[in-house]
């Protein structure tokens, strides 16, 4: 009998994923489900992009790369951070990899030693906790109120952290709730990164899609004096519609890159070579594409939050950014449903409203936060509306 890793006894599957397959095969089987547990655009990847990888197929770009990508995308990607951030970079300060998500793994491999703790924001993405702990960590979860519109106070942060703390996990605009985090509250987390030395891992994978027509920002924008200690994350998936691509990037001090990289090199190697290419083009053309998807994403936001309003017990702040609303739910919990099931909290919620209202859904509980639930509107506006009406019947069937 072969025995399983320590390690990997306590992992769970990613729970969005599993919703967004569940979805997938009822609607295989012929039921009309809307799915809005999807972490994706409902874009196509723009004609330029694409264009870009068959002519990268034609002319032979099917070989091995360097483990740490070409340098002509990791230019790319050095050129667009200074447009949009003005950090300067050079190349030896980028590692290409396998999505944002490779790109986070890489690096928590690369600095985390067996019980060493690391700072996250709750509610955070689903695969944080997951990763800290394949690479031996500790997740230390610091909880948030949505009045405070998902920012903790400081003081609290600074209770979390002991001796065995070592950094601190930052996403904005945020996945699940679509916040972005305030000038004053990133200032105030860069003094407590300074105070007990801490790293910082900013995964800006959303930072073009926000709300606000402002250009990206995240904590290097406000100290600048921590370059050698933040790192940053991103990539073409979600800014781009580019998903299913595969292409991420870290960057920061070439040092640690370097360590990511040989990490990298003795795992997947390089990613595609061809998809390379197509990223170096959304990253060096125009970003017109981006700023279109930008606007329909806010204007979907606008009607959600306008048609969830109307629904009782539904509370909520609106997203200024990304394309998901994390909505309360709890009002709804120990209301039975017609067949006398209790509803106990956000997995037997979401469970009910994608039998009872044929609405995909994620669970709360996934993100850290059992009261609420995650709806993405990466989905038509026409789906929004019948979505909405759908959850808000199969809700009043509560007893």
């Amino acid at each position: 009998m072969v025995k399983i890793a320590d390690r990997v006894k306590n992992l769970k599957p990613s729970v969005t994923l599993a919703v967004n397959a569940k979805a997938k095969i009822l609607k295989s089987q012929g039921i009309d489900i809307i799915n809005l547990s999807a972490g994706e655009p409902d874009f196509d990847t723009p004609n330029h992009i694409k264009f870009a990888c068959k002519k990268a197929l034609d002319e032979g770009l099917t070989k091995y790369t360097p483990t740490s990508g070409l340098l002509s995308l990791r230019k790319a990607i050095c050129e667009r951070l200074e447009m949009d951030y003005g950090f300067k970079y050079s190349p030896e300060e980028v590692l290409v990899t396998t999505g944002a998500k490779q790109a986070i793994f890489n690096f928590l491999m690369a600095v985390v030693n067996p019980g060493e703790e690391v700072l996250i924001l709750s509610p955070f993405w689903v695969s944080y906790p997951s990763m800290v702990e394949l690479a031996q960590g500790i997740p230390k979860i610091i909880p948030s109120l949505m009045e405070k519109f998902f920012e903790p106070d400081l003081s609290d942060i600074e209770k979390y952290i002991t001796p065995k703390t070592v950094g601190i996990i930052l996403n904005s605009p945020s996945n699940p709730t679509g916040h972005i985090y305030s000038e004053e509250f990133l200032r105030g987390v860069a003094e407590l990164v300074k105070k007990y030395n801490l790293w910082v891992l900013s995964d800006d994978i959303y930072d073009k899609l926000r709300f606000d027509s402002k250009p990206p920002q995240n904590i290097l924008s406000f100290a600048p004096e921590l370059r050698d200690q933040v790192f940053i994350v991103n990539g073409v998936s979600k800014t781009y519609a580019m998903t299913g691509w595969r292409i991420g990037w870290l960057i920061g001090p070439s040092e640690i890159i370097k360590i990511c990289s040989h990490i990298q090199g003795q795992s997947t190697s390089h990613p595609t070579s061809f998809a390379q290419k197509g990223a170096e083009v959304a990253l060096s053309f125009s970003q017109e594409e981006v700023e279109k998807m930008c606007k329909i994403f806010s204007k979907r936001a606008n009607l959600l939050t306008s048609l969830l309003k109307e629904i009782p017990g539904i509370e909520f702040v609106p997203p200024q950014g990304a394309f998901y609303l994390f909505t309360k739910v709890s009002a709804y919990y120990d209301k039975k449903t017609l067949d006398g099931k209790k509803i106990k909290g956000s997995v037997d919620f979401s469970e009910y409203i994608l039998e009872f209202a044929k609405v995909a859904i994620v669970p709360g509980i996934a993100f850290g936060d059992d009261e609420f639930i995650r709806i993405s509107f990466a989905n038509s506006e026409e789906n929004l509306k019948k979505a909405v009406f759908q959850i808000k019947m199969a809700l009043e069937k509560l007893k």
